[in-house]
């Protein structure tokens, strides 16, 4: 049950809290989290048992706990069996006139060493040993000489009966190596114990030693001692020698010897004692060490690994000075019993904190800032403070008074740590022991970016101003208030990464400023004429870069309006074009062009773009104001513009010559070099011709050509055109080529004969040539009574004769006119018929021929022997019915049925499925009936069968002509075939 003077403690110790004085930091109030952890940094609590006696030595280990009392007892207790304790009395095992001066328990707990002295000149100083299982004391028969001060245990040693090699240190400075087993009796009595003196500190002179520490340098045969005095830190590294996997740590020693002054570090001091902690971390890993002397704690990083021909085995190494007390006397110059209740009668070290123990109180010092964070006040009623240790393996602390054991608890030394690193200016350490607390990481970065500023690093400042909570406003204004563009762009750059889609409104605002000030260098450099410097380029490269980004990007598609305006007023085209382009938003900067007038850098720019759309929607406008450039354009885009899309725009402006003939020119640069078919342009450009250039229809329609499958125009819609506009000529190539010949020649011979004749010539038909020939001779006769023309056209037309237009002359031409053309006429006729009759006479021996062949075969014939076989399947002829080819081919009717009916026609096979189904499915009197020629109707549809099967041999007939390039092996049977050629 706790004590009245307990409860007092307790309420004290919270109210003495010491709250370390820091300047306030504050961050802009975004992160609603809280600050500070109410929970005690260190708290007691007092153990539940009473000793007999006044407590006068304390050790800890591995839960093991070690009281020696002042009536010669031990007391023993395993922590995690706190009803079982066991009380010793040591004070039989030992000599008389001697006093208990300290005892030391190894890490596991499992063994235990008493230190004596000599109370007097008679007594001699002695080491007791005592195991954990055991209750009998035994004396280290070699330690008579030797007044042990301090004990460095084997850390490696994980064995309950064996130290492993330790290190003694004495009162006159001597090292000494030794191990003790616990079941070795004649290790304690008689003279084969191990033991060795290693190395001498004080070299005769009364230089205790005070605290030793061995460790192991990451696994290898290299270790490193701290030995301390009340003065001085030692520092050893070298190699040890292994027997049987334990270390002789004397080979260490070896070349220390021969040098006249061991390294050391030395601090002046009238205390007769000090005190040397390590700090382990989670491994188990030497991390730090302290050094309690009479000014301070000697503070530093252990870094054995990296000495290198170094006397020093820590970096960092600082003084911890010790908190002041407060006092109300005054100020005056302190004694030296004073100075000594000032300075800490032990300590132990924790990651972050120096636990300080004086007589009456104990004090938590930071090691990061040197103030006192936790102060607690003893009760007399308790006693003195004797000692406070710490746990090695456990980590507990333990405080001993006089007549009690308290037990401390520390949770979450580490809460101020970000704070004090803060204060120090070392933020990245301050940021690592945030443990991610937003709230934490805000202020840290708030402060860090006011020292950058401060400094002037404004760049920097505003990268981590936008990593905070910070005003908005209040941040630009500070960088606007320096006149620090670059460092504003900086910030209000990661704010925008930082901001999320939604966030619509302020990633416009941000977007809108940025591109003002990117405008505003840009044109305060063109002003001053250094365009073309680095720095010019390189904010223009940086612009292009921050209008590419996605964020920005999407946000143009709402300000687009403010931005264009913006660099409209600036005066920056170039950057106003690169925008539309990102934008994909020609429309307007084309548009402002042809307000201001601006036809050709309009051109340029829909030129540069290669947009079809943009060149339909504005080439109205530019056809109007700059025919020709705009033609130039056109035909520069070549196929990629639809002509038949800029018909509109040709049709707004076909209202004088110069538009009509650059409309003309576009066009045909078209059809002649990208072969346009689309009637509807051939249809315009015949127009135009139509109107303004005839001879150029002419050439055109000659182009065209006769063919009117190939004819690209209308010629329906091209007659009827050149019908309203008078175009005798080439209604006559139009009517022509509808095949109107009779009207294209009667036109014809209104305009020129040598046309008519021209026409005449056209048609394939030689009777419609006779015909349009006898038009014109009637015409030139009727005309002329002209009978050299009349006879010319004789020559010319060899279709027509004297006869066909001797009656287009009058009654009153005599014949002699004619008598030439007549007997030529009469002539040819004679030349005619005998032709005829030499062609009677070949047709006679033809049929004779024939007729002699037929009779040939009537009597011709074929034997068949029983060894013959079918062509096809090979087996022998005779026993099914079969086909006889003159050829000598064989088959059977079957076998040659089924080859041939895949290559038959469709119509053929339809038939021959036809009349095989007759013959199955008609009865016998049915196919026994008489047809109209006599026969039996089934011998009338075998020989119909006959004549579809057997109509030519399949291996001498066109069949096997048409099969020239057919493989010999089918495509399905290919893999079949190759694994039977395998």
């Amino acid at each position: 049950m706790t004590s009245i003077f307990d409860q007092f403690e307790q309420a004290s110790q919270i109210s003495q809290k010491a709250a370390p004085v820091t300047e306030p930091m504050t961050s802009s109030g975004y992160i609603n989290m809280q600050m500070d952890d109410n929970t005690p940094m260190f708290s007691k609590q007092k153990m539940n048992f009473n000793p007999s006696d006044y407590i006068t030595h304390v050790a800890v280990a591995s839960d093991y706990l070690v009281l020696a009392m002042a009536n010669g007892k031990l007391f023993r207790l395993d922590l995690k069996m706190p009803d079982q304790n066991e009380e010793i009395h040591y004070a039989k095992f030992v000599q008389p006139n001697t006093k208990l001066s300290n005892i030391f328990l190894d890490p596991l707990g499992h063994h235990l060493l008493l230190a004596f002295s000599a109370r007097n000149k008679d007594g001699n100083p002695e080491l007791v040993y005592l195991h954990r299982a055991r209750s009998k004391l035994k004396s280290v028969s070699k330690s008579r000489n030797y007044e042990v001060t301090e004990v460095g245990w084997n850390y490696e040693n994980k064995s309950s009966s064996t130290t492993g090699p330790i290190l003694l240190g004495t009162s006159h400075g001597h090292l000494l190596e030794t191990e003790l087993e616990a079941d070795n009796e004649k290790m304690f009595a008689g003279s084969q114990q191990y033991w060795r003196q290693i190395f001498d500190i004080g070299k005769g002179a009364d230089t205790p030693i005070t605290g030793i520490q061995f460790h192991r340098v990451n696994n290898t045969t290299k270790y490193f001692i701290f030995v301390t005095t009340p003065t001085r830190l030692y520092q050893f590294i070298g190699h040890a020698v292994f027997t049987d996997n334990k270390p002789s740590l004397q080979t260490i020693f070896h070349a220390y010897l021969t040098i006249p002054e061991t390294g050391f570090q030395e601090i002046p001091s009238t205390l007769k004692y000090s005190r040397l902690q390590f700090y382990f971390d989670k491994n188990n890993t030497p991390k730090t060490f302290a050094w309690l002397t009479e000014p301070g704690i000697f503070y530093g990083q252990l870094d054995p690994t990296s000495q290198q021909n170094s006397n020093s085995l820590f970096t960092q190494g600082e003084l911890i000075n010790y908190p002041p007390e407060k006092t109300d006397t005054k100020d005056k110059t302190p004694d030296k019993t004073e100075v000594s209740e000032r300075t800490p009668l032990a300590f132990v070290l924790t990651e972050f904190h120096a636990i300080l123990m004086f007589s009456d109180k104990v004090k938590a010092v930071s090691l990061l800032n040197q103030e006192l964070v936790y102060q607690d006040t003893y009760s007399e009623a308790h006693g003195k403070l004797k000692n406070i240790v710490k746990d090695p393996v456990r980590r507990t602390i333990w405080a001993v008074t006089d007549k009690a054991v308290f037990r401390y608890k520390v949770i979450r030394e580490e809460r101020n740590v970000w704070r004090i690193y803060s204060d120090k200016e070392e933020f990245d350490l301050a940021k690592e022991y945030c443990h991610n607390n937003p709230a934490y990481i805000d202020i840290i970065n708030v402060k860090q970016a006011e020292l950058l500023f401060s400094k002037g690093d404004y760049e920097k400042s505003a990268e981590i101003f936008a990593d905070t909570q910070s005003s908005f406003e209040t941040v630009c204004l500070k960088f606007l208030e320096v006149d620090q563009v670059n460092a504003l762009k900086v910030y209000l750059s990661r704010r925008l990464d930082a901001l999320n889609e939604d966030d619509k409104t302020l990633i416009s605002m941000i977007v809108i400023w940025m591109t003002e000030l990117y405008l505003s260098q840009l044109g305060f450099l063109r002003r001053t004429g250094k365009e073309d410097t680095q720095e010019f380029h390189q904010i223009q490269s940086d612009f292009e870069v921050f209008l590419l980004q996605p964020k920005v990007v999407k946000c143009m598609q709402h300000v687009k309006s403010v931005i264009y305006d913006l660099m409209s007023s600036h005066g920056d085209k170039q950057n106003l074009i690169k925008l539309t382009i990102i934008n994909e938003d020609y429309e307007n900067v084309i548009e402002q062009n042809i307000y201001k007038k601006s036809y050709l850098e309009a051109l340029k720019i829909l030129q540069g773009l290669q947009r079809p759309d943009l060149f339909y929607q504005f080439a109205p406008m530019l056809m109007e104001k700059t025919p020709k450039h705009t033609v130039n354009a056109l035909i520069s885009q070549g196929p990629r513009l639809i002509p038949s899309k800029l018909l509109p725009a040709f049709l707004a402006c076909e209202n004088d010559e110069e538009h009509v003939s650059e409309i003309i020119r576009y066009l045909e640069f078209m059809l002649q070099n990208f072969n346009v078919k689309d009637k509807a342009i051939h249809n315009y450009l015949l127009t135009l011709y139509a109107e303004k250039n005839e001879p150029a229809l002419m050439r055109y329609l000659s182009r065209q050509g006769q063919d009117l499958a190939m004819i690209n125009f209308d010629v329906h819609y091209a007659l009827r055109l050149c019908r309203e506009k008078g175009l005798s000529e080439a209604c006559v190539k139009l009517s022509a080529l509808l095949g109107l010949w009779e009207a294209a020649v009667e036109l014809a011979l209104d305009v020129d004969v040598s046309l008519a004749k021209s026409v005449a010539s056209l048609p394939e038909e030689t009777e419609m040539q006779r015909r349009l020939w006898l038009s014109i001779a009637e015409h030139v006769i009727t005309k002329n009574q002209d009978l050299k023309e009349a006879m010319s056209l004789l020559e010319e037309c060899p279709l027509i004769k004297i006869e066909d237009i001797l009656p287009f002359f009058s009654d009153v031409v005599t014949i002699d006119h004619f008598r030439e053309p007549i007997c030529q006429s009469l002539q040819e006729y004679n030349t005619q018929i005998e032709d005829l009759k030499a062609e009677m006479e070949d047709a006679t021996k033809s049929a004779e021929c024939v007729r002699a062949e037929i009779q040939s075969f009537r009597n011709r014939s074929v034997i068949v022997s029983v060894t013959d076989a079918c062509c096809l399947c090979e087996i022998t002829l005779l026993l099914r019915p079969f086909y006889l080819f003159p050829c000598g081919h064989r088959f059977h009717s079957d076998c040659l049925l089924a080859e041939i009916q895949p290559i038959l026609g469709a119509a053929r096979r339809n038939k021959l499925s036809d009349l095989q189904r007759q013959l199955s499915v008609l009865s016998n009197i049915e196919l026994s009936t008489p047809t109209s020629n006599g026969l039996p109707l089934r011998e009338v549809l075998k020989n119909e069968i006959d004549d579809i099967v057997a109509s030519e041999c399949i291996f001498c007939g066109e069949y096997m002509i048409a099969c020239i390039d057919k493989p010999f092996i089918a495509d399905e049977d290919w893999d079949r075939v190759m694994k039977e050629w395998e």
